[in-house]
């Protein structure tokens, strides 16, 4: 496990995502390593019986990596697969379950699409510079944040951890495949408050998505983001945060194999806001946090065929209304509890005469008891009841333990959670008989149990854990019908996640990951485009003053994609194994400016990730940094 190093100014910057920003505003020493994921609040990541995993803003400067995606791939149980170069569209999964199943909030905006196929987030719009922070908490989580929260939630934070003070950055580079990015970052800190901007652009004219072909698949971005908090009187503190994603994506045709077109294009305006507040009484011991969201993403997606053009636009939206409270009743017992009401509408039109209109709300109320007896154990109990304005009432639960006996070097962590999944808008209402809504929710039960053991004085810490994750009335589109259709049954999925950190010392970190996950359909096949083997090695040295040299590696093995065969007809079939070295090296000439050199598949590996789909040869970049 990686944890977030931070004191009370950041913490009140991450809950003002996710939990009472009166709690941090009480702290008045640095509470050392925190995550905020999985109590919906600050929390020592020995006490915690949930699995998570984190990035820190050092881990993600030290590689240099354009996109989100390129650092959640080498956490344990994570993978991710795209059809083609920058931009394309991008499938994550976490411990098997695909990004329908991930909640992800940014800076504590819900950033999923209700107009979407199902309600999911787009990750190959997500930049990585300017993020701070990152939590992927696994397993079935909906008792703390509600529906899709089936396999885990992505919690990402750009309000970053140093003290008080003016701090700004300037990036740039160029490289491979036409590609140039850059950014400015701004972060200000006082006694009393915290703010963060964001505003990164990039460009590429990419690959071919379709494997072999010559016409190019370009991308654009610009995104900017704002995250901030003020303590505005005793006990009164206010907070909010916005985003804005411009995105311009080019696309091939899809098939078996996928073909050169170079018509189809896809653009998309995502925007985002929340703001909220704390109040803190009894000396700290009762905080009330009340915020409210919204989030818009419209789309337009152009595809040109032998039958003309089709254009369609896609509006979703999303209004919440949040209240979360905690009681400290006891020295040992905290108490959290809330609720929660949500609309999301997707409006869709286009040139075939297709237009649809449709809502749905969901409110939730929540609680979950925390126990820590002692230093060595904590335990929680969770369970929540969602009104679905559809499906009617959905109650779920979630219990996780936490015991490192005797204060020692080994720790035992566990967690049960079940979920729930709601059909999504289009599921149930896409025209032309595509939707169907007689669809119910698909439900799910986690169970994982870990070991974590701590070797050198702290220096080596390892980590292994069992996982299992099971949906029932699994939701998939039917080439026979021609519509949403439920799979009777109950799809598995079960592995193992291992990790380790090495820190000998301040020049060198070593970071490595295996997961083996194994899955089986009702019907006895494997879900899709999911590795049975990942395993990934991440090295930061720093081998003279002013230098560092960083270097990853990933390597894939046993997956199977599902590929058409014609007349509605599929077929599971192998892809090769892969494996992929990454490298990038700086040089400060002073203490304001970094100059850098980075490579990616530095092996030139020829490979796929989704069959007939191409993916980018050697690329080498370079570019600077400058910090002031």
């Amino acid at each position: 496990m990686h944890v977030l190093k931070t004191g009370p100014l950041v913490l009140a910057g991450l809950c003002a995502g996710l939990a009472p920003h009166g709690q941090s505003q009480a702290q008045t020493l640095d509470i050392g390593e925190i995550v905020i994921l999985p109590n919906r609040a600050p929390t020592d990541p020995e006490t915690t019986g949930a699995t998570v995993e984190t990035l820190s803003e050092e881990e993600i400067e030290a590689e240099g990596k354009p996109r989100l995606t390129d650092y959640l791939t080498a956490l344990p149980g994570v993978s991710v697969s795209s059809p083609g170069g920058t931009g394309q569209e991008t499938s994550l999964s976490v411990r098997g379950a695909d990004k329908k199943y991930v909640k992800t909030l940014f800076n504590g905006i819900d950033i999923s699409d209700p107009s979407a196929t199902q309600v999911q987030v787009p990750f190959e719009h997500l930049p990585a510079q300017g993020i701070a922070s990152v939590e992927v908490l696994k397993g079935s989580q909906s008792t703390l944040y509600g529906a899709d929260a089936v396999a885990g939630v992505i919690g990402i934070s750009t309000l970053s951890d140093r003290g008080p003070g003016l701090y700004q950055g300037f990036r740039i580079e160029a490289g491979a495949q036409g590609t140039l990015g850059a950014g400015y970052t701004l972060d200000a800190a006082s006694d009393t408050g915290r703010f963060s901007f964001g505003l990164s652009g990039l460009r590429t004219d990419g690959i071919s998505a379709a494997d072999g072909g010559a016409e190019k698949d370009g991308y654009d971005n610009l995104t900017l983001t704002l995250a901030g908090e003020q303590r505005v009187g005793e006990g009164v503190t206010v907070f909010g945060s916005a985003l804005r994603i411009e995105s311009d994506a080019e696309f091939d045709d899809g098939g078996n194999p996928p073909a050169d077109n170079p018509f189809n294009q896809t653009q998309a305006v995502q925007t985002g806001a929340r703001l909220g507040v704390t109040l803190e009484t009894l000396d700290g011991r009762l905080s009330n946090t009340f915020a409210a969201q919204v989030f818009e993403v419209d789309r337009d997606l152009l595809t040109v065929s032998g039958f003309g053009p089709f254009e369609a636009n896609y509006i979703g939206r999303r209004t919440k209304l949040e209240y979360q409270g905690r009681f400290d009743a006891t020295d040992t017992v905290t108490l959290q509890f809330g609720a929660d009401h949500e609309t999301q509408t997707a409006d869709v039109t286009d040139n075939f005469g297709g237009a649809t209109s449709d809502e749905v709300s969901i409110f939730g109320i929540w609680a979950q008891g925390t126990w820590t007896p002692s230093a060595d154990l904590s335990l929680t109990a969770g369970l929540r009841h969602d009104d679905h304005e559809v499906f009617g009432g959905q109650t779920t639960g979630r219990l996780t333990a936490s015991w490192r006996p005797g204060g020692g070097a080994t720790r035992l962590h566990g967690s049960v959670g079940t979920g729930y999944r709601a059909p999504s808008l289009y599921e149930l209402y896409a025209p032309f008989g595509t939707g169907n809504p007689a669809l119910e929710p698909e439900e799910s039960l986690s169970i994982d149990l870990g070991l974590e053991q701590t070797f050198l004085g702290g220096a080596l810490v390892a980590d292994v854990t069992g996982f299992l994750l099971d949906t029932d009335n699994l939701i998939d589109y039917s080439f026979a019908s021609f519509s949403y259709e439920q799979l009777p049954g109950t799809t598995k999925r079960r592995g193992v996640e291992t990790s380790l950190t090495w820190s000998p010392g301040d020049r060198l970190e070593v970071r490595g990951a295996y997961t083996y996950t194994d899955t089986e359909q009702p019907d006895g096949a494997r879900r899709p485009r999911i590795p049975r083997h990942a395993l990934s090695l991440t090295a930061v040295a720093k081998p003279a003053d002013r230098w560092e040299v960083a270097g990853s590696v990933r390597a894939v093995a046993d997956v199977e994609d599902r590929v058409s065969t014609g007349s509605g007809t599929f077929a599971d079939v192998p892809v090769d194994d892969y494996l992929l070295v990454d490298a990038r090296v700086s040089y400060r000439p002073s203490e304001r400016v970094e100059l850098f050199v980075r490579g990616e598949n530095l092996l030139d590996q020829d490979y796929q990730v989704i069959k007939g789909y191409g993916t980018p040869g050697i690329g080498i970049f370079a570019g600077l940094e400058a910090r002031f």
